[in-house]
């Protein structure tokens, strides 16, 4: 937690984060979710996008050295939440909000 503040006093960029930022000193939280490095004391990097009723809609855990992209995070929640209320409907690789979705079918296969 203290690496968060001192990031969080040192970028403008995460100061304009509204939601905390956690901790988990005590590894609970990265044993739940299977990323924990139990010899070194440390935790891949992992991303999870979990939806209001606690189902992992999205993982992606990435090794010490490899960087996430805040963008395409930001846009595969976006495509979580469309597909949420939009039943029937899937978003296609590199999607974006207001592009069109797609409708599983047998039509598709090799397609795509």
């Amino acid at each position: 937690h203290f690496t968060h503040k001192a990031w969080h006093d040192a970028s403008e960029t995460i100061k304009k984060i509204k939601f905390p930022m956690i901790g988990d000193p005590t590894g609970v939280i990265s044993r739940n979710f299977e990323v924990m490095i139990e010899e070194e004391g440390l935790a891949l990097r992992g991303t999870f996008i979990v939806n209001p009723e606690g189902i992992i809609k999205a993982a992606e855990i990435n090794d010490l050295g490899i960087g996430r992209n805040a963008k395409d995070l930001v846009r595969r929640v976006q495509a979580a939440q469309y597909v949420a209320t939009h039943d029937g409907e899937v978003c296609p690789a590199s999607w974006q909000p207001g592009e069109e979705t797609l409708s599983p079918s047998l039509d598709l296969v090799g397609k795509i």
